[in-house]
């Protein structure tokens, strides 16, 4: 393959996904907004530990949001690999740059594509879902926690077609992750919604590891009512159900509660006991979390269906008060989450 690739957004995501298509020998530049960051990778490359692999890249051709104007190229592929509130200014800055005939594909969490879009055309845009768990506080080392035998990517076109460009996307993938196209990704983009929810819902705002958060009493129930809500509001949207993380239909079949232990239990077999999850690793940067878009997401839509959702209107409130540095980050929210489902349900 000779396509030119843009992955804009190189943290701990999107770096091992740099890294990974380096190693490919794929012809990749790398545009980020941490200054440091880039600095190391376009010295030194990219330093990726995963469990089964220590990954290190040669020098990549890395550069500054800054420097895109002076660029003066174009790209046939374009990966946005960046937090849901940094999607559509992102969008706009590299809409320039991508070809009239060019791939746009938005790797994130939550449901962005309606917005992507509006802003770079439907016509260019292939949805992806998403399943690597990864780390990074220094510039150029990430600690990647999902091997690439062991991390999931979906994709496939908004219309549910399948298209060479849907299997050009999913073969560019296939040396991150075990990738496959999909003929409904809208609807297994809502299932990974709904299995964020269920963990980072309540494990995000502990500042604990998962492993830790899981042997909490009582926290497979809350997640459960967590997944039931998302569940909920994404039927009445209709979304359906999809098999994720690589699991088959036979692995979705049962009860509601049964399929949402399946898969709240299999995406933290996948990230591994050492990990937290990624609004715990956004504060520790001072950073603003992703919950709004994600158990945020649900209580805005499930609002406008008139769905009651107290599982996760608790949950984003105590993200919001902790974003908003009313309350610190810490184990006693568990009790203050429970309390707030009481008083709402």
């Amino acid at each position: 393959m000779n396509k030119k690739i843009a992955v804009l957004g190189a943290g701990a995501i999107g770096g091992s996904v740099s890294a990974d298509l380096t190693d490919a020998g794929l012809d990749v530049t790398v545009i980020d907004q941490w200054p440091e960051h880039v600095e190391v990778m376009r010295e030194k490359g990219l330093h990726v530990q995963m469990p089964d692999l220590d990954l290190k890249t040669p020098p990549l051709r890395a550069h500054h949001l800054c420097e895109l104007a002076s660029l003066r190229t174009t790209f046939d592929i374009v990966l946005l690999i960046v937090k849901s509130y940094d999607t559509r200014w992102m969008c706009e800055l590299i809409k320039p740059y991508l070809k009239s005939d060019g791939i746009f594909v938005g790797a994130q969490n939550s449901m962005n594509n309606e917005t992507i879009c509006s802003i770079i055309g439907r016509e260019r845009v292939v949805g992806c879902c998403v399943e690597l768990s990864a780390e990074i506080f220094t510039p150029g080392f990430i600690q990647r926690n999902t091997p690439r035998k062991g991390t999931w990517f979906a994709v496939g076109e908004l219309d549910g077609s399948v298209t060479p460009r849907a299997e050009e996307v999913r073969d560019i993938f296939a040396h991150v992750a075990v990738t496959e196209v999909t003929p409904n990704i809208e609807g297994t983009k809502w299932t990974k919604l709904i299995a964020n929810c269920m963990t980072m819902g309540p494990f995000g705002l502990l500042g604990l590891k998962n492993a830790e958060t899981k042997k909490l009493p009582g926290v497979i129930e809350l997640s459960v009512g967590l997944g039931k809500e998302a569940m909920a509001v994404g039927e009445a949207l209709g979304y359906g159900v999809e098999p994720v993380f690589g699991l088959s239909s036979d692995d979705f079949a049962g009860s509601d509660d049964q399929v949402l232990v399946t898969a709240m239990k299999t995406l933290l077999e996948h990230v591994g006991p050492r990990s937290r999850t990624a609004p715990i690793q956004d504060h520790i940067k001072g950073r603003k979390s992703e919950m709004e878009y994600i158990n945020g997401l649900v209580s805005r839509r499930a609002r406008e269906l008139g769905i009651p959702t107290p599982f996760n209107d608790a949950v984003t409130e105590i993200a919001r008060m902790i974003d908003d540095g009313e309350i610190e980050m810490g184990r006693p929210n568990y009790e203050l989450l429970q309390a707030k489902i009481a008083e709402l349900v």
